[in-house]
């Protein structure tokens, strides 16, 4: 769920350490690397285009973000969050999103109102293709955050990105659950249109609590 984008002039800026790190940053995001997986610096470096210094810089800066762990004979290795940990983590993720969605019910223009229809109905004519869903899932809830018009919340948002990341493959995973979440995003819009608060904080509780509960029966399966 990251709430900002990097332009080409700002990836020019960066040194190349700064650079691999938003690549691998990156892939991990967009699922070229799981949870679990092994990141060995010649295999990233690669992978990346990029020599072996700048990447061990950026593995490193990943385990001070908790999303890389060290394990003895294996090395530089995803972190994968247990049972307990993902449960905790929706739990702080529907503090903030309700908190998002109450927000932008109060102060979102129509403009954004719009921008949420448009990216929602992109979703739900995503069909078989996950991914494109998926990318396009961050991008609605990126805009609800966005609307909130609040830079703290959104800092905190920021925060909790790295952990989301560890979360794994996305759970839009066929086109049922693809609608059904195109269909609970379109009851937060409507709140949100409409400028309830609590109806759009309600809309967003259940559709996290929806997505718990899928990601846990994936889990199970």
């Amino acid at each position: 769920m990251g709430l900002t984008k990097m332009h080409s002039t700002e990836l020019q800026d960066m040194s190349q350490g700064e650079l691999a790190y938003h690549r691998l940053h990156a892939a991990i995001r967009a699922g070229e690397f799981q949870p679990g997986d092994r990141l060995r610096e010649i295999d990233v470096a690669k992978k990346l285009s990029l020599s072996r210094t700048p990447v061990r810089e950026a593995l490193r800066k990943l385990e001070s973000d908790g999303i890389v762990e060290h394990r003895p004979r294996l090395g530089a290795v995803i972190r994968t969050l247990s049972t307990t940990e993902i449960v905790e983590l929706y739990e702080m993720r529907l503090v903030l999103e309700r908190t998002a969605a109450e927000m932008a019910a109060k102060h979102a223009n129509p403009a954004e109102v719009d921008l949420l229809k448009e990216i929602n109905e992109q979703i739900d004519g995503a069909g078989q293709d996950t991914p494109r869903a998926a990318a396009l899932n961050q991008d609605f809830h990126r805009s609800i955050y966005l609307a909130t018009r609040n830079r703290f919340l959104l800092a905190s948002a920021r925060a909790l990105n790295n952990a989301l990341i560890l979360l794994g493959p996305t759970t839009l995973d066929d086109e049922a659950r693809i609608k059904t979440v195109s269909s609970q995003h379109a009851q937060i819009i409507t709140a949100i249109a409409a400028g309830d608060q609590q109806a759009a904080g309600d809309a967003a509780e259940a559709h996290l609590q929806t997505s718990l509960r899928h990601r846990l029966k994936v889990l199970q399966s």
